[in-house]
């Protein structure tokens, strides 16, 4: 029977510089059945749903639990349904909510959300792609229902991107670039400011000041999509009043108190939750199109039309550049993103 090694937790909600915070143990390594494809995991990648989960209450766990999304790899098994990849493929994806993680030596993972990786980036570089690009192009051409390809009416309309700089940001605001929209991102320091223009932003407003303001001193009343990415209950009010009548909402992150929809009936405005696990976690019958978005994701960064958002590389995948990780999102100032690689 071969055993592999993984990094998990039996406590939820200690600190990362807790010891027990993050512990190395050995596991089975799993066998690929159905759809399934066991992957060698090469790079891996930290995001804030990481630390949202391993701070999730204070309890102990009958088992430790693996955490981790993000993936490049080898395909090294398959399940016998599988008809997308054959074992020596490189993938990259970024896993389903309800299995077990990317912090371990070998993953199963299903087809239908795993791509072809890209063939021109170094591991790190491809490691921190896959969430926050599903999640960006989720958001943008599934849930806004933006035509990427209709470049001549997107010309015409302007998009506002409430936290640019961050994972998703950064690759939404090239997205959105490449869709010929005019992007307005948020950033507040100068770091932060040069990377979004770096990745396509036309235009930046504070979103340390008031939204409104900012957004109408560049010229604009109100805005035809505006995609949140931070603090929505912070921003809401100013978003209800700078969408257009009949524009469209997105938002990736979890009111802590009631918003009010009532405050974009008269706009006839729309409202859209994005959670890029969500075909994954319910099996929906268009669980593949993850796999035909990454693709494409893969395509669009060979071809440089989109680059890389990772910042800041440790090697290899341990518990302590675990650590250092989950310590640098928790922050909340990274810049892009931050891959552990093997390699």
């Amino acid at each position: 029977m071969q055993t592999m090694t993984a990094i998990g937790f039996t406590k939820t909600g200690l600190p990362i510089s807790d010891p027990d915070s993050f512990k190395t143990f050995t596991e089975v390594v799993p066998t690929p059945s159905g759809h399934d494809l066991l992957v060698k995991i090469i790079a891996t990648s930290v995001n804030p749903v990481d630390i949202g989960v391993r701070n999730s209450g204070h309890r102990d766990l009958k088992k430790p639990k693996v955490i981790g999304w993000d993936a490049y790899g080898t395909v090294t098994a398959i399940g016998d349904d599988v008809s997308l990849f054959k074992p020596g493929d490189k993938v990259f994806y970024a896993g389903s909510f309800i299995r077990s993680g990317t912090d371990s030596q070998y993953q199963l993972v299903d087809e239908r959300i795993v791509g072809h990786a890209p063939t021109k980036l170094t591991p790190a570089e491809i490691g921190g792609m896959p969430l926050t690009s599903l999640t960006a192009w989720e958001a943008l051409f599934e849930r806004l229902q933006i035509d990427r390809h209709a470049t001549t009416t997107n010309a015409k309309r302007t998009i506002l991107i409430i936290n640019g700089s961050g994972g998703v940001g950064s690759i939404a605001t090239q997205l959105a670039h490449m869709a010929d929209l005019n992007v307005i991102a948020s950033a507040s320091r100068p770091e932060t400011i040069a990377w979004v223009k770096q990745n396509g932003a036309d235009e930046t407003v504070n979103h340390r000041r008031n939204l409104v303001t900012e957004v109408r001193s560049l010229g604009y009343h109100y805005v035809d999509y505006i995609l949140n990415l931070n603090d929505l209950d912070g921003h809401w009010n100013e978003i209800a009043e700078l969408i257009k009548p009949a524009g469209k909402i997105a938002a990736i992150t979890e009111n802590r108190r009631g918003i009010d929809l009532q405050k974009l009936t008269k706009k006839c405005a729309s409202f859209h939750w994005e959670w890029m696990y969500s075909k994954s976690y319910y099996h929906t019958s268009d669980m593949v199109t993850q796999h035909n978005i990454l693709d494409q994701v893969a395509a669009l960064l060979d071809q440089g039309i989109l680059h890389s958002t990772v910042t800041q590389v440790l090697k290899p995948i341990n518990v302590d550049n675990l650590r250092k990780a989950h310590a640098a999102v928790e922050t909340n100032h990274m810049i892009g993103k931050i891959t552990i690689s093997n390699v």
